[in-house]
């Protein structure tokens, strides 16, 4: 009842609008996007056929076979899952905590909901993607250290945000761009600066988007280079 007061006053008094239609956003556990486009967003519930290993939608109907996408069998982490499709709120949810180191209410609660269907709680150590020194610089903050941070509190597993760096600034990833520009970008871009702290350990590794897989694949590889067991991922949204 007191969330719903609170939510009609600060929408008379400091409205927001949805990043996405323009509308109020009327709850502000909705974040950047209002109810109607959060409830045009697929959200992944555990009730659809994702690629086993790197989580890309393929059909609505479940199934208890294994399934591949067969685009992933090259990548270098165990499994990967994000919390739908970047698309509609999550994508204006993504947008905007690349502008606001924030994470409203709705996306923490699907964030640990996806956590635990896919089994990713084992985990010993939730590393995030870095960025590198000069676009830390430029934003202050790295989106999927927040992301980490939230998750690493939240289940008691602990965090390292220092030991995998980024140590060439690439550009900028677009969600359009093609596999190939994605991977030549960041084939050498990660090392681990702590190999003793990263060794023997089931690492979370954490991001904003799961586009074309090359970053993340990049950064389990060096992972397991150095010592890690295995590197499972977590992200908001997965592009298609």
């Amino acid at each position: 009842m007191l969330q719903r007061i609170t939510d009609a006053l600060l929408s008379v008094v400091y409205p927001s609008q949805c990043q996405i239609c323009s509308s109020i956003v009327d709850r502000s556990s909705d974040g950047a996007a209002c109810g109607d486009c959060w409830d045009k967003t697929r959200i992944f519930s555990g009730s659809e056929v994702l690629c086993d290993k790197c989580g890309a939608f393929l059909r609505e109907t479940k199934s208890s076979a294994i399934v591949s996408c067969h685009q992933c069998e090259d990548q270098h982490y165990d499994r990967a899952r994000a919390i739908g499709v970047y698309h509609y709120a999550l994508s204006a949810s993504v947008i905007d905590l690349k502008r606001s180191p924030h994470i409203p209410s709705k996306i923490r609660e699907l964030l640990f909901a996806t956590l635990e269907r896919s089994s990713f709680t084992d985990s010993t150590l939730v590393v995030p993607v870095p960025l590198s020194a000069k676009r830390s610089v430029e934003r202050g903050f790295n989106q999927a250290g927040v992301i980490a941070n939230i998750l690493a509190k939240e289940t008691n597993i602990p965090f390292d945000e220092l030991s995998l760096v980024r140590k060439i600034h690439t550009p900028m990833h677009r969600v359009a761009m093609d596999k190939k520009a994605r991977d030549l970008t960041v084939r050498n871009a990660f090392e681990v600066k702590r190999p003793k702290l990263i060794a023997g350990h089931d690492i979370l590794l954490v991001d904003d988007v799961f586009t074309s897989g090359a970053t993340v694949s990049y950064c389990a590889k060096v992972l397991k280079k150095n010592g890690a067991r295995k590197v499972n991922v977590l992200t908001l949204a997965r592009a298609v």
